[in-house]
């Protein structure tokens, strides 16, 4: 017979549910018992006396052993049969079935009662949290003299711990609760998977506090995995000053941490720029024989580097290549960056190339950096020793990554010398590179190339659209070159992509510039039957007709936006007032004015000058002072045209007036004008 004594109780193993008889143990009464033992004793008493004895011997096994579980209450062994059995009655039941009404009716059927150990076996055979929860809950609830101990209360924790629901923190925080109301002292195990669940959401530092504590209350000690516990919750937590006191608290104690541990401190304290800290952690980690790895040197490395101390970083990465490192991806770019923060173009190419010649593939990041130092050291004639050097990983997508940056950083040459490369070694392009070179080539007003480039631009696999043709009208349109926006329209119309109302607008506006208000006139007319003008298109129809001379027809124009229910905006006003200006047409353009204000369109200031530069060129004065205060009302900031207004209004009258004025060295001052 198989037994171990645990505490006061007795723990039974599987194989004492039989005897050396061979016979099942079973439950029986008192009265079964003794009539039992009466009947056996009359059988001993006929055996021989060896036979008598070992008989004897076992008997009285059987009957203490029998004695004993009458005296239990229930089996201190989880009892698998009985744990399946409830397992997979919470698992298997259909929705539209209560399992838990299916076990209390186990139960009473059974007579049987769960211990502790059982429902945690229980606990931890179920697949969802949320299952685990109501089985959880129905324990305590339904099931006879049955009382929560620390090890189910750990078994739901650890489970909720791992759930994603938005009420699990909830949960935690009431189960933890109910724990200290029932008074239930948790373990260092409770603590620790609190540490875990309140470290990494949560009120944060607050409820780890609370955990801290716990720990008091049970009178518990901390354990060298519960100082790894709060140590990672501080850092998760962005507390790094509470993070380094745990630490030193563990160094005091003589408690190691692992290479996870010290990375992951070290990165919060270069994150944080604790420069000194960080040293001393990097210090004592080699002292207590736990060797720094390339993660551990990246990081010195590049809080170092943001320090400006390049020949410590440089030490440091000779020591991880003494150490047998590895240099990889990481390593380089992290180096190579600590040399470009120092403005070390040299050195930054020189790394580079070993980067190469040591089969390193370079990423965009590592790209990026180089061309940032070269731009910023302005030796971008560099870059092309950068790209031959590492020509074999030249690939389609670190060709767009330059030609975008560079676009971007305005080097519009540059960026299309990488593109022509791209386009020799490159069947397939890339969309978004070919859209930033294009847009480089429109915004430097190199409208050639632009164009060529759009006409070629299929033979790449890329089809044009409605930007990219709006992007080449606009640039062709300030550099007023009417001719081949005529031709590029007609193109467009043809076998391009359908207009849109940016088309039609930047159309417009370009012939208007050109000074061709009847192509300008046509292109809206056109318009209306494809889609409806709104007031961008009527202000540069508005503008166009009013700077060549037709402001009657501007005017009119101007009307008819109103009647179709579009609302002028402040440039709609301020380019009609200037075109009745240019006419001496002032009445009209106070009026104007007039009815701006009605309408609350609020003028700005460059509507203001417009206006005071009409009134002083028609002579009206007085009415130019009278609008300058109204300017000042509105608390506008006059601007070097208003002050040039109103100083040949000063120079034309004999009334002094004096206005402030903005100094450049010393700021506003007052002006005799005013």
């Amino acid at each position: 017979m198989c037994a171990t004594w645990t505490g006061p109780s007795l723990k039974v193993h599987t194989c004492i549910a039989q005897c050396t008889l061979h016979k099942p143990i079973r439950m029986l009464s008192l009265s079964h018992t003794h009539q039992r033992d009466r009947t056996e004793n009359e059988n001993e008493a006929k055996a021989p006396a060896p036979v008598v004895q070992q008989h004897i011997h076992i008997h009285n096994h059987q009957k203490r052993f029998r004695h004993q579980i009458q005296r239990q209450s229930s089996y201190l062994l989880p009892r698998r049969d009985l744990i399946c059995k409830i397992t997979k009655i919470i698992q298997s039941s259909s929705p539209s079935i209560d399992p838990y009404l299916e076990l209390s009716d186990y139960f009473e059927t059974l007579t049987l009662t769960l211990t502790p150990s059982e429902v945690s076996e229980i606990l931890k055979s179920i697949q969802t949290p949320r299952k685990a929860l109501e089985f959880f809950q129905f324990c305590s609830t339904s099931i006879p003299d049955f009382r929560h101990d620390c090890f189910t209360y750990n078994r739901i924790l650890s489970i909720l711990s791992k759930s994603s629901a938005p009420g699990a923190l909830e949960l935690v925080r009431r189960i933890v609760d109910e724990m200290e109301k029932n008074g239930i002292k948790g373990s260092i195990s409770t603590v620790n998977i609190l540490v875990g669940i309140f470290g990494s959401g949560g009120e944060g530092v607050v409820e780890l506090e609370r955990c801290l504590r716990l720990v008091k209350k049970w009178d518990l000690k901390f354990n060298s995995y519960t100082y790894k516990c709060v140590l990672q919750a501080y850092l998760r937590l962005n507390e790094v000053e509470k993070a380094f006191e745990v630490y030193r608290e563990m160094r005091r104690r003589a408690y190691a941490l692992d290479i996870f541990a010290y990375n992951m401190l070290l990165d919060a304290l270069a994150k944080h720029e604790k420069v000194e800290q960080a040293y001393k952690v990097f210090t004592d980690m080699k002292r207590k024989h736990c060797e720094p790895d390339a993660y551990t040197y990246t990081i010195m490395i590049r809080m170092i580097g943001k320090t400006g101390k390049a020949d410590e970083c440089l030490a440091l990465f000779q020591e991880m290549i003494t150490k047998g490192c590895t240099l990889n991806l990481i390593a380089y770019n992290t180096m190579i960056q600590a040399f470009a923060r120092n403005g070390m173009v040299d050195k930054v190419i020189s790394l580079f190339s070993k980067m190469i010649k040591n089969n390193c593939p370079p990423n965009e990041f590592t790209y990026s950096v180089i061309l940032d130092v070269l731009a910023v050291e302005g030796q971008l004639g560099k870059l092309d020793e950068v790209v031959e050097v590492s020509k074999q990983y030249m690939n389609k997508s670190i060709y767009a990554y330059l030609v975008k940056t560079l676009s971007k950083l305005g080097h519009a040459s540059e960026a299309h010398r990488l593109f022509c490369n791209m386009w020799t070694f490159h069947d397939k392009g890339d969309r978004d590179a070919y859209m930033s070179m294009l847009e480089s080539l429109c915004d430097s007003g190199r409208t050639a190339e632009a164009l060529d480039l759009l006409s070629k631009i299929h033979e790449k696999g890329i089809s044009t659209n409605t930007v990219m043709y709006n992007m080449v009208f606009s640039a062709l349109g300030k550099c007023k070159e009417i001719s081949h926006i005529q031709d590029l329209y007609e193109k467009m119309k043809q076998n391009g992509p359908l207009p849109d109302i940016f088309t039609y607008n930047i159309l417009i506006s370009s012939y208007g510039r050109g000074g061709r208000v009847d192509e300008a006139v046509q292109v809206f007319e056109e318009m209306e039957k494809s889609c409806q003008p709104d007031v961008i298109t009527y202000n540069s129809l508005i503008n166009c007709l009013g700077k060549n001379g037709d402001v009657d027809e501007a005017h009119m124009r101007f009307k008819e936006m109103q009647e179709k229910g579009l609302n002028p905006d402040v440039i709609t006003y301020s380019t009609l007032i200037e075109c009745f200006g240019k006419t001496s047409k002032v009445e009209m353009a106070c009026t104007l004015f007039d009815e701006m204000l009605a309408e609350g369109c609020f003028p700005n200031i460059v509507t203001y000058n417009i206006l005071l530069d009409c009134l002083e060129k028609c002579g009206k004065t007085t009415e130019a002072l009278e609008l300058y205060v109204k300017l000042k009302q509105q608390g506008l900031t006059p601007d070097s045209i208003t002050y040039s207004v109103l100083e040949r209004l000063q120079s034309g009258s004999h009334k002094t007036v004096r206005i402030r004025k903005q100094n450049p060295i010393t700021g506003w001052v007052v002006s005799p004008l005013r």
